[in-house]
């Protein structure tokens, strides 16, 4: 006969591979998120900066943002890492399988918010600083500025001066906040998966 060891079936040997599976997913698909928000809100940085350098800084939000979300995957992961307990000397283990699931489902929870978050905020942010640069030059290219007679296109100097930069600021705010509610989606993951990391049954 097989002998049964009592409370083999609530803390197996195997429950630390899900604990360390969530800090693992957390950690990848919340770099993959940032990583991808840089990508794409970096590409429309630099694409923006050739029509209208004066704006590079003001429109590195969208990167900072997507940086951000490295950030809090990490914190998850830190979390849920110290929270797995090692087998004792006799090779008992102590850490649960229903720890090992709530690590597991608090990894994913953050690290697939992070990384849809993430997505939102490189199309917004590529999109929105490439029109906001369109919107400053009141349409113009960097070339146009060399030929003198491109000047009656966006009309006289003084509305070229006034109104698109007034308009462009407008594009800007609306863009700031689609970014800040893009944000948020990575944040409402972070929240939930620092509750879940409480749930814990230890064996002892």
């Amino acid at each position: 006969m097989v002998a049964v060891v009592a409370g083999e079936e609530i803390c197996p040997s195997w429950a630390t591979a899900f604990g360390f599976l969530g800090a693992s997913s957390c950690m990848i698909l919340s770099s993959w998120g940032s990583a991808w928000g840089t990508w794409r809100a970096g590409l429309g940085v630099c694409h923006m900066g050739i029509d209208h350098p004066a704006g590079i800084i003001k429109t590195i939000v969208p990167i900072v943002m997507a940086g951000v979300l490295g950030i809090y995957g990490l914190i998850v992961a830190v979390i849920i890492t110290q929270s797995v307990v090692s087998p004792a000397q006799d090779a008992s283990n102590t850490y649960s399988a229903y720890t090992g699931y709530v690590h597991l489902a608090a990894g994913l929870c953050c690290g697939l918010s992070c990384l849809a978050a993430g997505g939102t905020i490189g199309i917004i942010g590529d999109v929105g600083v490439r029109a906001f640069g369109l919107k400053a030059e009141s349409g113009r290219k960097w070339y146009w500025n060399q030929n003198e007679g491109m000047g009656e296109i966006g009309g006289d100097d003084g509305d070229r001066t006034s109104s698109p930069t007034e308009a462009a600021n407008k594009l800007y705010v609306g863009m700031l906040i689609m970014l800040i509610f893009s944000e948020a989606l990575a944040l409402y993951g972070l929240i939930v998966a620092l509750i879940l990391s409480q749930k814990t049954y230890s064996c002892a």
